[in-house]
């Protein structure tokens, strides 16, 4: 006999959301419920309402998802908007039950779901005793960093296409993915005013694509560093074939670890988000330690929106289980902040975040392009963590819940000769 389930599921999410469903739902059952045409969550397994019953909000969620519990038919971003609506944006005036029916809500749940002891979570999320310990220490960080980067180079060139740069490109009307990444690249170059003969740090490396560039384009002598094995062996490959062997160094380091300055200049490029609040300051001063006197450093990163209450912000379940463990955002104005405290005099900070949102957009069609190649070289888990995760990234550059930034400083000497022109062409 059918359980009647979406219709049930609908009435309970109705209820405790307090408003009617503006997506369909489709049951393990086969029955549906909910509005025609509307992008439809499929239920394929009451395994998910155990999920979500003993692990209420995004974790649980996330959880059925990726082992492959839930799933959406129709427009992935029209269903995660609505859905993000319901869930992640309800503000502390929406309606909500009175206690004495979360209870009855919660029997029916309970029917639905029939509980047993709750499923183990997906092998893809992170195991916190790889992360255990202090946050931001050596240890933890490399275990966080290689979770994240060392899911396979060939899944990563998959997704991110032949540019092998996993940070926002620089859009304009007409371009490839490829063409915008470059423009990124030689657009970090420019504001660096990288010459002949420079000696530049590129702090979070990844596959080597910004040192290849100012390498062969401007003729700087390059130090990577990246704490990820993979994306150094990769990249040192990169360096080899190019036959720029002479001019780029590869290195498995952290950026604490790293005290062979002075540098002309430093690029840090989506790597600060992993650094942590509490280690920013640190984080700051290392880089204004290794540059010469007049050097200067572009730090391009991701920001969130401030809270009325900074020091109860708390992580992204989702993202710290499944995608970036430990990793943190800041809003700008705290990162500017820091940088000054460090030394640092603020030049410039551009927003890009329209350009991430395009970014992301591309790097999700690539992977849906060629997903059974996809599942093969990682798994259905892994596939679908990255899925959701640039998907949902997208929306929320595109509705400004998230920014990038590109802040340019220098490491003014005492003269107050920041050694820059009085306007700079070309930037923008």
């Amino acid at each position: 006999m059918p359980d009647d389930a979406a219709p049930r599921l609908a009435a309970l999410a109705e209820e405790l959301l307090g408003g009617p469903l503006p997506i369909r739902i489709r049951a393990w059952d086969h029955s549906e419920a909910g509005p025609e045409g509307a992008p439809v969550l499929v239920v394929r397994h009451r395994r998910a309402l155990r999920r979500i019953l003993w692990r209420p909000g995004e974790l649980g969620l996330a959880r059925a998802w990726v082992a492959g519990e839930l799933d959406v038919e129709g427009d992935l971003y029209a269903a995660l908007d609505s859905l993000a609506g319901l869930f992640w944006e309800r503000g502390p005036d929406a309606p909500r039950p009175r206690p004495s029916r979360l209870a009855s809500l919660a029997r029916g749940a309970l029917a639905l779901a029939r509980p047993l002891p709750p499923p183990p979570p997906p092998p893809e999320e992170v195991r916190r005793h790889r992360t255990r310990g202090a946050l931001h220490t050596l240890r933890r960080d490399r275990a966080a960093v290689s979770h994240h980067y060392d899911v396979g180079n060939d899944f990563y060139s998959l997704v991110l296409g032949p540019s092998m740069v996993y940070s926002c490109a620089y859009w304009e009307d007409g371009a490839t993915l490829e063409e915008a990444q470059e423009a990124k690249l030689d657009l970090v170059c420019r504001k660096l005013g990288l010459r002949e003969g420079d000696r530049l740090l590129d702090v979070g490396c990844g596959w080597g694509s910004m040192v290849l560039h100012a390498a062969r384009e401007y003729g700087v002598r390059a130090v990577g560093i990246t704490l990820s094995a993979e994306q150094a062996a990769y990249a040192r490959k990169r360096v080899a074939d190019a036959g720029l062997g002479d001019r780029i160094e590869i290195r498995v380091q952290d950026y604490r670890e790293t005290a062979d300055g002075p540098y002309d200049a430093i690029s840090s490029i989506g790597m600060a988000e992993h650094v942590g609040s509490q280690r920013y300051g640190e984080y700051a001063r290392v880089l204004h330690r290794l540059l010469r006197p007049g050097g200067r450093l572009l730090n391009h990163q991701i920001a969130r929106r401030p809270v009325a209450d900074e020091e109860n912000y708390a992580i992204d379940e989702f993202i710290d289980a499944f995608v970036f463990p430990d990793g943190e955002l800041s809003p700008v104005g705290t990162t500017v902040d820091q940088l000054e405290r460090a030394g640092f005099e603020v030049r410039d900070t551009q927003a890009l975040r329209e350009h991430y949102a395009l970014t992301l957009r591309r790097w999700v069609a690539n992977l849906e392009a060629r997903w059974a190649r996809a599942v093969a070289l990682t798994s259905p888990g892994r596939a679908r963590v990255w899925r959701l995760y640039m998907a949902a990234s997208a929306l929320s550059f595109e509705r400004n819940r998230i920014g990038v930034n590109q802040v340019l400083a220098v490491r003014t000497p005492g003269s107050g000769d920041s050694g820059l022109p009085l306007r700079q062409p070309g930037w923008r």
